[in-house]
């Protein structure tokens, strides 16, 4: 028998003014020429470590490996302040919110993750880690590149961005946008 396999990651949840700020950037591209796909309010997330194909009975000792991890670091503060693009403006395929604030607590976090996993047969990112926030994906070819330069001009106050569980997803990707279903949730700090 062929075992399932469940696309999964994991991640922190945002904080509710994200969705909101999302919702005004959509407004303020919404004649910008070119197909946005933006990320549904539901879906926004900062994702820690992306692991793929995660075959079914595997789900659990992921769940106590990242458990450990995930409750000897203390929760700890971020702030959500910026805007950007991946990888030019000219050309851009992701549309982000970017993070400021400690960013120790967080890289040790994911590195300690990457560690962990790595042993378990999910490979290390073979690039540094960025931090951000998804809003929305540019695909190609398209008959005309989105002018996002009012998004990259934009600001607006820093929302605080308190770092206190990590969540494990699984992903399904459907014709109507991805479906994520948490398979857990650890708080940072607390003994499990």
């Amino acid at each position: 028998m062929i075992e399932k396999l469940l696309r999964t990651f994991l991640a922190v949840p945002i904080p509710e003014e994200v969705k909101s700020k999302k919702n005004s950037f959509y407004s303020i591209l919404e004649n910008s020429g070119g197909n946005i796909q933006w990320v549904k309010n539901s879906n926004l997330h900062l994702t820690l470590k992306f692991l793929g194909p995660t075959p079914e009975s595997s789900i659990d000792e992921i769940r106590k490996v990242i458990g450990k991890i995930v409750t000897m670091n203390a929760p700890f503060n971020l702030f959500v302040n910026d805007t950007g693009c991946f990888p030019t403006p000219r050309r851009p395929r992701i549309l982000w919110m970017g993070l400021s604030g400690e960013f120790n607590p967080l890289f040790t976090l994911v590195h300690q993750i990457e560690e962990a996993l790595d042993s378990m047969g999910f490979p290390k990112e073979g690039q540094d880690y960025s931090p951000h926030i998804t809003l929305a994906r540019i695909k190609y070819p398209q008959k005309e590149t989105p002018n996002i330069d009012l998004f990259l001009k934009s600001s607006y106050d820093a929302i605080d961005f308190p770092v206190d569980r990590v969540q494990f997803f699984s992903s399904e990707l459907l014709s109507s946008g991805a479906i994520h279903t948490i398979l857990d949730t650890i708080p940072l700090g607390e003994t499990i």
